[in-house]
C-alpha cells in the first residue's frame, strides 16, 4: 500500500471516529430557549411591532464595513510585490484613509457610545 493510501484510509477512520463521537457523545436537554428558532433574546411568538434599538443595527453595519476591510486589505502583501507596488500601496492608503474618516465621523457624531 503507498503513501497515499495509507493517509487517504487513516484520514477517513479518523473523521468517521470523530463523526461517531460527536454525535453519540453530547447530552441532549433540549429546553425552550434551545428549541426556539430565534436566539436574539425576543419573543417570536409576540408581536413583531415592539421598538427596536438602532443602537443594534449600527453596530452590526460598523462590524460589516471593518471587517469588509480585512478581506479588501488581505492582498496586500501579494501586491507589494509586483513591478510596481506604488499603485497598490495607495490604494491601500486610500481604503485605510476613508475608513479612518469614516470611524472619527461616527465618533464625533457619538454613534460609537453605547449609552447616553
Amino acid at each position: 500500500m503507498n503513501l497515499v493510501m495509507t493517509i487517504l484510509m487513516i484520514s477517513l477512520l479518523l473523521s468517521a471516529i470523530l463523526a461517531t463521537v460527536a454525535f453519540w457523545l453530547p447530552q441532549m436537554n433540549p429546553d425552550m430557549e434551545k428549541l426556539s428558532p430565534y436566539e436574539c433574546g425576543f419573543d417570536p411568538l409576540g408581536s413583531a411591532r415592539l421598538p427596536f434599538s438602532l443602537r443594534f443595527f449600527l453596530v452590526a453595519i460598523l462590524f460589516l464595513l471593518f471587517d469588509l476591510e480585512i478581506a479588501l486589505l488581505l492582498p496586500l502583501p501579494w501586491g507589494t510585490q509586483l513591478m510596481e507596488p506604488t499603485i497598490t500601496m495607495l490604494m491601500a492608503v486610500a481604503i485605510l484613509t476613508l475608513l479612518t474618516l469614516g470611524l472619527v465621523y461616527e465618533w464625533i457624531q457619538g454613534g460609537l457610545e453605547w449609552a447616553e
